[in-house]
């Protein structure tokens, strides 16, 4: 075993599970149990909340009533930057896609009400199964099979008819990048006391240099593997997790964002740059974008340096809206601080591409 793969196995431990209520982070639980009995279709029981150790963004707990199993993700309380944290549309697009073959879990009801509990959730069904933390904790025979479910699962995302569905107001068609980068810009800025020149200038020429081609679908916005439940024994997605950053956008920028591992650094940063992929059973790139565009019906990429551009700057962006959290009491995890301190790295990675 290498030393990565062991740091990885710590990862999978860290991250996986739940814990109890963290300090912080308690619910009114008395006055969630009554919203449960009047709004959660089958609920028994009395509620026991446990904290799940991930969802730094926005906190997420497990349930058990009545022999039943639940999710509650809620808006973190104190001060939120503008559009951040939006279970509501977690919940929207979920319920939507929940009649398509993209996997979800079952939706059961949305709170827009903060007194219940103090913000607003939603909840939702627990589904049983494996999450892979990192790359390397899926087992080696296994991971052809996985990256093909998570391959074709993306494609079938990206070919939901959204206004079938009921999410033509889900996002704006059109003049994706533009958007974008003004919302992570906003971002950025909101959240930081010293800028980054790396930042600003990855912000500049991403603004110059649009691709002309101009795209429409639901994207995911954080499609990688540990927003994912993968079946306890067979190489099959569940359910597809983390929808905070969904919108109607661009597909080729959602499918680059997923395809960003292989532009990240092995070692600390969990990538899969700089590997001997052959030797590990990983796809590479290049195949990967093959079975993309052959499931998609497109013939080719193009401008797909711009495409892992832009996703490094929004990731920076992320990043520098945690730092900012962090330094306001506000951030979720106690892995948050690791996060703001890639916010910089990233920025770099972004420049790199160019």
């Amino acid at each position: 075993m290498t030393d990565r793969e062991e740091q990885s196995i710590d990862r999978q431990k860290e991250f996986s599970g739940t814990s109890p209520v963290r300090k912080g982070f308690e619910l009114d639980i008395d006055s969630l149990q009554k919203y449960m009995q009047k709004h959660v279709e089958g609920f028994s029981g009395t509620v026991v909340l446990r904290q799940f150790k991930g969802g730094q963004s926005n906190p997420t707990y497990h349930i058990t009533a009545g022999g039943k199993q639940y999710v509650l993700r809620r808006k973190p309380s104190g001060k939120l930057l503008k559009s951040a944290h939006a279970v509501d549309r977690e919940y929207k697009v979920i319920t939507a896609l929940g009649q398509t073959n993209v996997p979800v879990a079952r939706t059961y009801a949305l709170c827009t009400d903060a007194s219940i509990i103090g913000s607003w959730f939603y909840i939702m069904a627990y589904v049983d199964g494996r999450i892979f933390w990192t790359y390397a904790d899926i087992p080696r025979e296994e991971r052809p099979a996985i990256f093909k479910a998570m391959n074709t699962t993306m494609g079938n995302l990206h070919q939901v008819d959204y206004k079938a569905v009921g999410l033509e107001d889900y996002g704006k068609a059109g003049d994706y990048f533009s958007r974008q980068i003004s919302r992570w810009s906003k971002q950025y800025l909101a959240s930081v006391e010293e800028r980054s020149a790396a930042m600003d200038d990855l912000m500049e020429w991403l603004l110059s240099n649009i691709p002309e081609n101009d795209e429409t679908t639901i994207v995911h916005g954080d499609y990688r593997v540990d927003n994912m439940i993968f079946h306890p024994t067979e190489p099959k997605i569940l359910a597809v997790l983390d929808w905070e950053l969904s919108t109607l956008g661009h597909p080729l920028s959602d499918f680059a964002y997923h395809c960003i591992i292989w532009r990240i650094p092995a070692g600390d940063w969990k990538g899969l740059a700089g590997i001997d992929l052959n030797a590990r059973n990983y796809p590479t790139e290049e195949a990967y974008m093959k079975t993309y565009c052959r499931r998609t019906e497109i013939t080719s990429i193009e401008n797909w340096n711009y495409y892992m551009a832009f996703n490094f700057f929004r990731l920076a962006g992320i990043s520098f809206g945690i730092k900012g959290r962090l330094r306001d009491g506000t951030a979720a995890s106690k892995h948050a601080r690791a996060s703001a301190d890639a916010a910089e790295p990233l920025a770099q990675f972004g420049l790199n591409q160019i």
